[in-house]
């Protein structure tokens, strides 16, 4: 059953399928490569990276956090999906940045009326602190394979620069 409010998307699908080149492209991480990076529309992992479909795998949430379901997605990915290496990606002028849970809480309750003051939205006071304590808790997981390395690396949405901070 199709539904109008998701045409628009599926009709980009029909497109996508028409031109579609990705059969056979093997599960595993071609490059070696893990990158955690935020939900940002602005960010685009492989071509910030210079990359093609089939060479990383690519984790996404509010902030580039490092949560507990992204460890245990890394871990699946360095033991069976060929992940050699891993990158955490914040960025510039991230909301889960600027924001504080007053302000989060506030702007959720007034759009739609549900109280979310029990959830945690993983915001950051010091983005680069924060960034170093994600490598950090990713590095000290005991999950993964010995001598995986983590770097922690922040994307100017304005310019496309990435620079290594932890």
């Amino acid at each position: 059953m199709q539904t109008e409010e998701f045409a628009d998307v599926l009709a980009g699908n029909d497109d996508y399928t028409a031109r579609f080149g990705l059969a056979g492209l093997e599960p595993v991480a071609a490059r070696g490569l893990a990158v955690v990076t935020c939900m940002d529309s602005r960010i685009e992992p492989l071509d910030m990276l210079g990359l093609k479909p089939g060479d990383a795998k690519i984790m996404r949430n509010a902030g580039a956090r490092v949560t507990t379901d992204v460890l245990r997605t890394l871990a699946l990915a360095t033991h069976l999906l060929g992940v050699t290496r891993i990158m955490v990606v914040a960025h510039t002028k991230c909301k889960m940045a600027s924001a504080t849970a007053d302000e989060v809480v506030a702007a959720i309750e007034q759009s739609s009326g549900i109280d979310v003051r029990s959830l945690d939205f993983h915001l950051i006071a010091d983005q680069k602190a924060t960034l170093g304590a994600d490598v950090q808790r990713i590095r000290s997981w005991p999950f993964f394979p010995p001598h995986v390395p983590v770097g922690g690396f922040l994307y100017d949405v304005d310019t496309g620069r990435l620079t290594q901070h932890a």
